[in-house]
C-alpha cells in the first residue's frame, strides 16, 4: 500500500492509554519511536503496541521485529487498510471505534425497576454497576480519569439483562460522575455492537482500530 495512512488525534490516543492502565492496573505506558508500549504481563495479553498512525513502513519494522506470542498491537486504522500488512501468525481481531464525547454535569439517572445502582471508587478507578435483587451483576462499567478525560472501559450488560436499558443507565452514570469530576471529554474503545449504543448516547467516532495479536512463536529476522 503506497499511501500513509492518516494519523488519529494523538493527545487522544495517549489519553485513551493513560486512563486503560489506571483502569486495568496496568505499568504505566512506554514511549515508543512508533507510539506506545504498555507491558501488561498477563497471559496471552504480555504487552500491546498502540500506533496512532500505522504506516506500512511501520508496521513492517513492527511486525518483523516482535517475536513475543500474546503480544498485540493497536492501530488507529481500519482493518481493511492494515490487516494485509500484518503477516502470519498475526491474528486480526473484531473491528473496533475509538470514540469521544463530551462531557457536562447531570443528575446520575434512576436505575429500572427490579435494579441497585452501586457506585464505588478505588486506586483511580470509579465503577457503576447495576445489581439485581439477589445481589448478581446484570450490567457494569467504569473509568478512570487522565487529565481532563474520562477513559470509559469494560462496559458489558449480562446475557440475561440485555435490551432493558441497563447499558445506557451505566453509560450516563459514568458520565455524570467523570463531569463531576473535572473531566470535560470521554473517550472509550467499542465493539461494533457497542458503537450503536454510544452514538445514540452522543458519542462519535475518532478513529477505527484494528487489534491484532501474533498468535504463534516467531523468529526474528
Amino acid at each position: 500500500m503506497a499511501e500513509v495512512l492518516k494519523p488519529a488525534h494523538y493527545p487522544t490516543v495517549r489519553a485513551w492509554v493513560d486512563g486503560w492502565v489506571i483502569s486495568r492496573n496496568a505499568p504505566e505506558p512506554v514511549r515508543e519511536p512508533w507510539g506506545l508500549r504498555v507491558d501488561v504481563g498477563l497471559p496471552g495479553h504480555v504487552a500491546r503496541h498502540i500506533v496512532a498512525a500505522p504506516t506500512p513502513e511501520l508496521l513492517r519494522h513492527l511486525t518483523a521485529r516482535i517475536t513475543a506470542p500474546g503480544t498485540w498491537l493497536k492501530l488507529c486504522a481500519p482493518a481493511e487498510a492494515v490487516a494485509p500488512l500484518l503477516p502470519p501468525p498475526w491474528t486480526v481481531k473484531d473491528r473496533e471505534f475509538m470514540m469521544t464525547a463530551r462531557l457536562a454535569r447531570a443528575a446520575p439517572p434512576e436505575p429500572p425497576p427490579g435494579y441497585t445502582l452501586a457506585v464505588t471508587t478505588r486506586a483511580g478507578v470509579t465503577a457503576a454497576r447495576l445489581l439485581t435483587a439477589a445481589g448478581e451483576v446484570a450490567a457494569r462499567g467504569q473509568f478512570a480519569v487522565s487529565g481532563t478525560t474520562a477513559v470509559v472501559d469494560q462496559v458489558e450488560t449480562a446475557a440475561g439483562h440485555r435490551r432493558r436499558g441497563l447499558g445506557t443507565v451505566v453509560m450516563r452514570t459514568l458520565a455524570a460522575r467523570a463531569a463531576a469530576r473535572g473531566a470535560r471529554t470521554g473517550v472509550l474503545v467499542a465493539t461494533a455492537e457497542g458503537q450503536a449504543l454510544y452514538e445514540t448516547l452522543g458519542w462519535t467516532l475518532h478513529t477505527p482500530m484494528t487489534a491484532a495479536v501474533l498468535t504463534g512463536e516467531r523468529t526474528a529476522g
